[in-house]
């Protein structure tokens, strides 16, 4: 019996073991990650879980903002891990922008644009696009969080705020004053036709992220689909009313210009 060679065993046989039990953890953590993606990966759960998880982040983050958020508590909220959120988002702020993303889609975006393709007078199409934004205030089915998001982000804007504005908001913004300045007959980036189209965007902006001060004013409101339709009447027809004006004032001024000119000649 070797006595050296026997002390040299003992000394190997715990790194063996060492080296055994991690392979052993490493395998079964390997095994439950894999399991984890393929759960995800699954076309049917994927789905499920992506919108488990912006339903819960939209709540959070309209309750707490972006910056006092966590991932833990999303996905504590939405039942899911924090595997399925890199997975799906890669990360907060990818999650947090498809959920703003969706607050703008709320806000009736699609219909809005179909509104914009209409062949139709000016005038008409700002009427149907003043109501096709109002009506999603009436909307039932639809979560606050979608508009107490938006509150967060205008206070205190992220990243994610560009790529949306990029994305969703300036093309309809873009073909407003395209409207606009059809209807008042100046180019979309002078600077009145820009006015213009803010003031008509601050009227219904008004009912749609300060909901809580007008309750307060007008106890009586109640955002029903007939109360809408009467706001938008009310809206279309207090911002034509200056429209018209503008574009008759600002002919006449130029008509005043011409003639001045030749009679300078």
């Amino acid at each position: 019996m070797n006595i050296f060679r026997d002390r040299e065993s003992d000394k190997i046989a715990p790194a063996r073991f060492k080296r055994t039990f991690q392979t052993g953890v490493l395998m079964a953590s390997s095994k439950r990650i894999r399991r984890q993606i393929r759960r995800v990966s699954e076309p049917g759960a994927a789905a499920s879980t992506r919108e488990k998880l912006v339903e819960a982040a939209g709540h959070v983050f309209a309750e707490h903002g972006y910056q006092a958020t966590t991932v833990r508590k999303i996905v504590k909220r939405s039942g899911a891990n924090i595997a399925a959120v890199n997975y799906h988002f890669g990360d907060k702020l990818g999650l947090y922008t498809e959920v703003l993303q969706q607050s703008v889609r709320a806000a009736r975006v699609d219909a809005i644009n179909l509104v914009l393709d209409q062949k139709a007078p000016p005038e008409d199409i700002l009427r149907a696009v003043i109501r096709a934004r109002l009506q999603s205030v009436a909307e039932p089915n639809l979560p606050d969080w979608h508009f107490r998001i938006m509150v967060h982000e205008l206070v205190q804007p992220t990243p994610a705020l560009s790529r949306v504005v990029n994305e969703v908001s300036r093309p309809i913004y873009k073909r407003l004053l395209e409207l606009i300045g059809s209807i008042i007959h100046l180019p979309p980036k002078d600077e009145k036709t820009r006015l213009c189209a803010h003031s008509v965007m601050g009227q219904i902006l008004v009912y749609v992220l300060a909901g809580p001060l007008l309750k307060q004013l007008w106890p009586e409101l109640e955002m029903t689909p007939e109360q809408v339709d009467r706001i938008a009447e009310h809206i279309w027809n207090f911002s034509l009313a200056y429209l018209r004006h503008a574009n008759s004032g600002d002919r006449r001024a130029r008509r005043a210009n011409v003639s001045s000119k030749r009679g300078r000649k």
